[in-house]
C-alpha cells in the first residue's frame, strides 16, 4: 500500500497498521485514503478471517495532522463531499469501511489514541490497549467536533453522558478509566499479541455466523449510521467555515 500504511497478511489474519511512528501515526489525508484503500484489499481475500488495525511506534494514532491538513485547503473540500451512494466522506469512510467488512477487526492501541485516532479505533469490532494508552476526544481544542464517525460509535459504546463529557471537555483520559467506562474492551501488555489469540479464537468458528452477528449488532444499534453521517457533516461544516473566515 502506500506510504504510510502498512498491509500483510498472514494466514488468515490480516495485519493493518499505521506507519507514521516519528508523527505519533498522525493522519494525513492521502492516509485516510490508503486506510479506505486497504479496507477493500482485505475484503477481496476470502482466507482473512480477522484484522489486527494497529500502530507502529510510541502511539496508535495522534489523530488529524491538522497542520499537514491545512496546507491543503482544496484537499478538505474535495474528501468532505459524500459520496451519495455510499453515505460517507473521505473522512468517515476511512473508519467506517471497517464495520463494512464481514470479519471482525480488532485495534491495537499503545501511547496515545487522540481525535480521529481515536473514532478509527472505535470503528473497530474490539479494542485492546495497553495500561499506559491515552485517549482523548479533542476536536473541540480545534473549534470542531468528531465527525469521522466518532458520533455513531461512541454514545453508543459509552453511553451519551459520557460520550458528551469527554467530546466536550476534550480531557485526556487513561486506559483504566477508558477500559471502565467500556472505551477499551481489554487492558493487555500486548495488544497486538491479545488480538492474534482472539483472531485464531474466531477462525475456529463458522465466518457465516461471524459476519452474521457483526451485520445483526451493527444494523440493530438504534440510530442509522448514514443518518448519523449527515448530522455529523452538518455540524461539522459550519464550524469549518467559521475557522476559514477567521471568525
Amino acid at each position: 500500500m502506500g506510504s504510510n500504511i502498512a498491509v500483510r497478511f498472514d494466514d488468515h489474519r490480516a495485519y493493518v497498521t499505521l506507519d507514521r511512528p516519528d508523527k505519533h501515526n498522525g493522519l494525513t489525508i492521502a492516509m485516510l485514503r490508503e486506510l479506505v484503500a486497504s479496507a477493500k484489499l482485505v475484503a477481496r481475500r476470502s482466507e482473512i478471517r480477522a484484522v489486527i488495525l494497529s500502530g507502529n511506534g510510541p502511539s496508535f494514532s495522534s489523530g488529524l495532522d491538522i497542520a499537514a491538513a491545512n496546507s491543503d485547503p482544496l484537499a478538505i473540500i474535495r474528501n468532505f463531499v459524500p459520496l451519495p451512494w455510499r453515505g460517507t466522506n473521505a473522512f468517515q469512510e476511512a473508519c467506517w469501511a471497517w464495520r463494512r467488512l464481514p470479519v471482525p477487526v480488532i485495534a491495537a492501541v499503545q501511547g496515545r489514541c487522540f481525535g480521529g485516532g481515536l473514532q478509527l479505533a472505535l470503528a473497530a469490532d474490539v479494542r485492546f490497549a495497553t495500561p499506559d494508552a491515552e485517549f482523548s476526544v479533542m476536536e473541540t481544542k480545534h473549534g470542531l467536533v468528531p465527525d469521522m464517525t466518532g458520533a455513531a460509535t461512541l454514545s453508543r459504546l459509552i453511553g451519551i453522558d459520557k460520550a458528551l463529557l469527554l467530546t466536550m471537555t476534550a480531557d485526556t483520559v487513561d486506559a483504566a478509566y477508558a477500559a471502565e467506562i467500556g472505551l477499551v474492551t481489554e487492558l493487555t501488555a500486548d495488544p497486538v499479541a491479545e488480538a492474534e489469540k482472539l483472531a485464531d479464537r474466531i477462525a475456529t468458528r463458522s465466518p457465516h455466523a461471524v459476519a452474521s452477528a457483526k451485520r445483526l449488532f451493527d444494523k440493530s444499534w438504534q440510530a442509522s449510521p448514514r443518518r448519523t453521517f449527515g448530522v455529523e457533516r452538518a455540524a461539522q461544516l459550519p464550524l469549518i467555515l467559521r475557522k476559514a473566515l477567521g471568525r
